[in-house]
This record gives structure tokens, sequence and C-alpha cells, in this order.
């Protein structure tokens, strides 16, 4: 559990709460359909509203200042980066850091490139930043780490733990397979912990703690996390046994030569984006939105998703760890769910409904269910060119999972001639989806999923938008795509 839940504690203080009250609570249900079955989910609305005063003091207090980008799309003046200006900003820089970020011909080269070119890319990576930055610096703090480190996940992998290189690394540190076993991040079948934000940063917290005992300056350190000890202590010998990096660096591996410099040309675009105009999008999901439950039973991203009101998509960005979609259980580890924090409560509410079936027997009936076809009034349809199953869907007044299910098909890529059984009046959905006339379109941003678009809706599930829209496949629904979104 994190630090958070102090000040949860102090929340439910403040408002007269006690952990007495709990047991006067009553449930009441809302209502899931899971393999065509009706469940209804136990509900503590008082306990729902201590969470949302929570989150209404969370949303107020110090902790949502992490890195807060500019946000507005209002066009501000960008002011013309003379070398003078970047001097003044870049000894502000160097009072409030260890690091040592001086001017250099160099850093202002590397400055004034990635300005030009990697503005859009700095904005994109910002939109993440209010999720992974409190982590990263709760992390750094806690091992005495300069908490501008941050910034090396920004270079090494844009703010995505599932960025791979190449060469093999992986991750949000980008660690190679060996260098996260050496520090104890489980890698197998089922999980890479390397894509565990959590524990990859405490990996890389202990790493840099190393490197920094070793080479006894933040210079060194940087350039032997890219380049490895031996290639730095073997570029210190040519440079005549220095320590400094300028006088080290040109002896340096090519890859590296640059790595000093473009981390610091890192650090001053996120810390002076504001006065660049680098605006960032807002962020799909903040760090203080989500908790984590411990796993009891193995459970698929696909089962957590039919209880709770998150689409797969999301529970694989908080949970990007676990490498085919299922969270593993395994006698004497502990493995963890992260989930945002109003849906936390609905898992602990009902864990023995979720975790009723295993995720075989549910996916044999699942599979059953599939293959089941109403063949009544069917009518037997023949892919033409220009055809997809949403297309073929709104036809014939169907769902695109339901005409999946009557033709078992796996995924939605189709054939020209493929036959597909279509029965027009099978179509049920569940009442609480059924749409009024009024609507309005919603066109999906940068970072959407289905869960974080409900979050702009009063009264509105990821299965309505799903159903409304003929959405059953994550992969489609991509930037610039119109949502109805209806009065529910």
């Amino acid at each position: 559990m994190r630090c958070i839940n102090f000040l949860l504690f102090i929340v439910m203080s403040f408002y007269g709460f006690s952990q007495e009250s709990n047991s006067d609570n009553k449930k009441s249900g809302d209502t899931v359909i899971v393999n065509s079955e009706k469940i209804v989910l136990n509900k503590y609305p008082e306990i729902i509203q201590i969470d949302s005063l929570w989150k209404k003091e969370m949303d107020n207090s110090p902790l949502t200042v992490f890195n807060n980008f500019e946000k507005s799309s209002n066009k501000v003046d960008e002011q013309e980066l003379t070398t003078e200006l970047l001097k003044k900003r870049l000894k502000l820089l160097n009072s409030k850091t260890p690091f040592h970020i001086d001017y250099n011909i160099e850093l202002e080269r590397t400055i004034r490139s990635y300005l030009k070119t990697r503005r859009r890319m700095y904005a994109q990576i910002m939109e993440r930043a209010p999720y992974y930055f409190p982590l990263f610096e709760e992390k750094l703090d806690l091992h005495g780490i300069p908490l501008e480190m941050k910034y090396l996940a920004v270079m090494e992998s844009g703010l995505n733990p599932n960025a791979k290189s190449p060469a093999g690394a992986a991750g949000l540190w980008q660690f190679m397979f060996q260098t996260g076993k050496l520090l104890n991040l489980e890698i197998n079948s089922y999980i890479d912990e390397r894509a565990d934000p959590w524990k990859s940063t405490e990996a890389a917290c202990i790493y840099f703690d190393k490197l920094y005992t070793i080479f006894g300056n933040w210079h060194l350190a940087l350039a032997a996390y890219n380049a490895g000890s031996g290639n730095v202590t073997k570029a210190m010998r040519k440079a005549g046994g220095s320590t400094n990096y300028w006088k080290v660096r040109k002896y340096l591996p090519k890859e590296t030569v640059n790595f000093v410099p473009s981390f610091y040309a890192t650090v001053y675009i996120f810390e002076f984006a504001k006065e660049h105009n680098i605006i960032a999008n807002e962020s799909t999901i903040k760090y203080y939105e989500t908790d984590t439950i411990q796993i009891k039973k193995e459970i698929s991203f696909k089962r957590i998703s039919q209880f709770l009101e998150i689409d797969e998509e999301t529970i694989s960005f908080l949970n990007p760890q676990y490498k085919i979609n299922v969270i593993p259980f395994v006698k004497g580890k502990n493995y963890n769910l992260v989930v945002p924090i109003e849906e936390k409560g609905k898992f602990i509410a009902n864990e023995d409904l979720i975790y009723d079936r295993t995720p075989l027997v549910a996916a044999a009936q699942e599979n059953q269910s599939k293959i089941e076809k109403n063949t009544k009034n069917s009518i037997t349809y023949s892919v033409k060119s220009g055809d997809f199953l949403g297309k073929i869907a709104n036809k014939y007044g169907v769902s695109v999972e339901k005409i999946k299910s009557w033709n078992n098909l796996k995924s939605t890529n189709l054939k020209i001639g493929q036959k597909l059984i279509i029965n027009p009046n099978n179509n049920s959905s569940s009442s609480n989806s059924s749409p009024s006339n009024s609507f309005v379109t919603y066109i999906v941003k940068s970072g959407d999923s289905l869960w974080t678009i409900t979050k702009k809706f009063k009264n509105v599930s990821v299965q309505n938008i799903k159903e409304w829209n003929n959405i059953w496949d994550i992969n489609s629904l991509k930037k610039g795509l119109k949502l109805k979104i209806y009065n529910n």
C-alpha cells in the first residue's frame, strides 16, 4: 500500500469517518454480464462517498503539482533563446541540482537541435509524466538519488514501459536481460519486471547508487549507465586518469559521447517547457488516482475487465509487466494488480465472484458460447471487397461481438468470399445500454482509452461505448475516431 493511504486516514478523520462505521454500510448492486450470466456486484455507498472525498482532497493537494506542465491550448509568444538567456537558465538549473549543469557550446547545440526537431515528441511524453514522475521521485528520494534522474527514463524509453531496443533492452529504464536478472528483476514467460514501473525504478535506484559509489560523480555515472563501467574506465585511462567527464568524453564509445549533453538538454526542455510553448495534452491518469491489489488467484485482464469499469487497454497500461495479459499466482510470491482507485473497492468487495472461476474454466465456457449458433432465422453473408465487421454489423443491426461469436472468429480480419452466419433478430444487450435519440460526438484524442473517455461523461460505461459504436477490438480506437455518446 502506498504512502497516500496516510492522507486517506487524515481525510477520513477530518470528515468524521471511522472504521466502525463500515459495519453499518448497506449493500446495493451493480449488474454486470459475464459469459451471458447476470451477476449482481456488492456496492457500499458510504465507502464510495469516502473515496470521493479522498479524491477531492487529493485533487487539491501538493501531490498534484508534480511537473504540472502547461495544459492550456492558448498560443503563447515563445521568447527568443539567446545564448545569454540560455546561460541564465542553466545557471538557475545548476543551483537546484548536484549535476553541475554548466554552459558549454555542445550543450547549447543539443538544446537548440532538440527544440527544433523533438517538440512534438516531448509534448507527447509530458502527457505521461504526471503518472510516472511522482512514482520516480518517491523512489529516488528514498535512495538519496537526485530527483532530476527521473529525466533519464525520458531519454531511455520515452516513459513507455513496453519500450524495447533492437539490442534487447526493455522497460522504462531500458535494462538488458542480464542486467535485469542481476538486479533481481523477474523475467519469465508470464512476467517481465523490467516493465514494472515500481520494481524497475527500485532496481534503477540501486544501480544508480552503485555507479555513483564507483565513479564519484554523476557525469561519469550517467556515462557508465549507458556504456558500461568497463568502457568508462578505459576512456578514463586514455584521458590520463582524469575524472573530468568533458576530458574523458572524447574517448567514450560513439553512442555515449552525446549521452550526458542529451540528458541535460532533456532536463532543460522539461523544466522550461512553458517558456518554449511545448504544451502537453491532459494526462490520461494520474499517479494518486491508482492503487494496488494483491492477487490471490491467477486471473486474466479480460476477467477483470468484465467485472470492473475498466477496459483491457487501461489494465494493460497500468500493469505492463504481465506479458500475456494474465496475472499468475505462485505460492510465496506477491503479484499486484494496479487499478484506478474507485475500482479497487469494487474488486475487493466482490473478490469471491471475480475469482469464482479459473481462467481455464472461464475460457472454456466463453469458447462454448461462441460455437453455439442460433440458426433458426440466420442468413449467410458472403464477404465482399471493402467489407469489415463494423460495416456488416451496421448493415444488419447487430454487434461486431455477436458476429464474432456466431462464427467463432478469433480476430476481426476477413477474407473476400468468406461466409458469415448472421442472425438479424438476435442482438440482445443490457437494458441500461439502450440509447436515447440525443447524442454527442466525441473525437478520440492521443492517449485516450475507453475507460478514460467514460470519465468525461456522466453515467456512461465502457460497455455502453462499445455497443453504441460497435467497438470490440481495442486496437480500433485510433486518434481522430468519432464516437457517438448518447444521453444515457
